[in-house]
C-alpha cells in the first residue's frame, strides 16, 4: 500500500514547488516587465517556409494578430497532410456522441491554426448541456496548476485595472458573458494532475466532492458548465501510454454531459517526439471539437515561451496593448483562450463570429 502512494505525493510536491502563484499587480500605464519575468536571454526562432495553411478548414482567424505573423510551418508540417474521410455536410450533422472520421498524419498538427475554426458540432453538445440544465454562463478549467486562476484567466474577473484588452476590446463581451468563471477555483484543476487522475476519487476535494467522485465528475456536477478548457499533458510524460485512453474518457464524459471540451496543445516537448501534442490534435479532429494550437502560438516567442526548465511558461501581465507582454507565454495563453472561448460561444449560440 505504501508504495502505491509514494510517487503521487512526491510528484505533487515537485509540481507545487514549480508552480507558485504569481502576484499580479494592477496594470498601470508605465508598467514594465522586470528581469525575472523573462527567463532565458536568447531568442530562438523556428525556420519555417512559406506555403502556410492552404486548406479552408484550418485558416487562422483575423483575431490572432500577436501570433498570426509569427508561426509559419514547414512543408512537411503543412495541414494538407490532414486526411478527411467525411464530407463537410456529414460533419455538420454530427450528434454529440458521434465521432468525425478525420485523421492527422505525420507532423500536420504543427500547422493547425492557433484559434480553431469551430465546427457546428459544438451546437449539438451545447444544446444537450442546456437540456441537462447546465449553466450557459459557466465554463470550467480542467488541468494542472497552470489551470488555476492565478495563472489562467483569473484577472478577467478581478476588474479592468488588472487587464488591458488593447485592440481586442470586442473580447469584453465574452468576458462579461462568463463573469464568475474566470476567477473560480476549479475542482478539476490542481498541481500535479495528469489525465488519469481526473477519474481518481483520491484526488478529489473532500469538502465539495462525494466519496466516489473523481475530480472531473465532481467539477461538472458542482459547476454545471457548458464548456471546459482541458489542458493536460505536461504531467503525463511519466505514463504516456495512459494519456490517450484517459483523454478519450475525459472527452466522451464531457460530451455526454453536455460540456463542450476545448483542448489545447502544450508549449513544451518534454517527451521528445511531440507525441502528446500529436495525440491531443488527433483526438480534437476525431471528435470534431475545438483545439487551441498553443504550441504554435509560442514558437516565435523568446525561448518558445519557456523558462529555463523547458516546461514552465514565461509570465507577463494580461496587458494586450503592450508588445513586450505579448512576448510572454502566459499573456499569449490568456489571449488565445479568450479568443477561442469567444469563437466557441458564438458558434454554439448561433451568433455571427467577430
Amino acid at each position: 500500500m505504501k508504495r502505491k502512494f509514494v510517487i503521487p505525493i512526491i510528484f505533487l510536491a515537485v509540481s507545487i514547488a514549480g508552480c507558485s502563484n504569481p502576484q499580479t499587480p494592477a496594470i498601470t500605464a508605465n508598467a514594465n516587465i522586470v528581469e525575472d519575468d523573462h527567463t532565458g536571454a536568447e531568442i530562438q526562432s523556428n525556420s519555417i517556409s512559406e506555403g502556410e495553411d492552404t486548406t479552408s478548414s484550418v485558416q487562422i482567424t483575423e483575431q490572432v494578430k500577436p501570433t498570426q505573423a509569427r508561426s509559419n510551418i514547414s512543408a512537411e508540417d503543412n495541414p494538407d497532410n490532414l486526411i478527411q474521410t467525411d464530407t463537410p455536410q456529414e460533419q455538420e450533422q454530427l450528434s454529440p456522441t458521434k465521432k468525425a472520421t478525420r485523421v492527422l498524419t505525420s507532423n500536420a498538427w504543427k500547422g493547425l491554426p492557433v484559434i480553431p475554426q469551430v465546427s457546428k458540432n459544438v451546437k449539438s453538445i451545447y444544446q444537450r448541456g442546456l437540456e441537462l440544465n447546465n449553466n450557459p454562463n459557466a465554463y470550467s478549467k480542467i488541468g494542472d496548476c497552470g489551470s488555476t486562476p492565478a495563472w489562467f484567466l483569473g484577472d478577467f474577473d478581478r476588474g479592468p485595472e488588472y487587464y488591458n484588452l488593447g485592440e481586442y476590446t470586442k473580447l469584453l463581451e465574452v468576458i462579461q458573458e462568463f463573469n464568475g468563471s474566470h476567477e473560480r477555483v476549479s475542482l478539476g484543476a490542481r498541481a500535479g494532475f495528469n489525465a488519469p487522475s481526473l477519474f481518481v476519487s483520491l484526488w478529489s476535494d473532500i469538502e465539495h466532492c462525494q466519496p466516489d467522485e473523481g475530480p472531473l465528475e465532481c467539477e461538472y456536477r458542482v459547476n454545471r458548465p457548458v464548456m471546459a478548457f482541458i489542458m493536460l499533458g505536461a504531467n503525463d510524460i511519466w505514463h504516456p501510454d495512459e494519456f490517450e485512453p484517459s483523454m478519450r474518457k475525459i472527452i466522451e464524459y464531457s460530451i455526454n454531459n453536455g460540456v463542450i471540451p476545448i483542448l489545447s496543445t502544450k508549449a513544451d516537448n518534454q517527451e521528445g517526439d511531440g507525441s502528446i501534442n500529436f495525440a491531443i490534435a488527433r483526438l480534437a479532429q476525431e471528435y470534431d471539437i475545438p483545439m487551441i494550437n498553443y504550441w504554435r502560438a509560442v514558437q516565435d516567442l523568446p525561448d518558445q515561451g519557456l523558462q529555463e526548465d523547458g516546461v514552465h511558461l514565461t509570465w507577463g501581465k494580461n496587458d494586450f496593448s503592450d508588445p513586450k507582454y505579448l512576448e510572454t507565454a502566459w499573456t499569449i495563453r490568456n489571449l488565445t483562450a479568450l479568443q477561442t472561448l469567444d469563437a466557441v460561444w458564438r458558434t454554439a449560440t448561433d451568433q455571427e463570429p467577430q
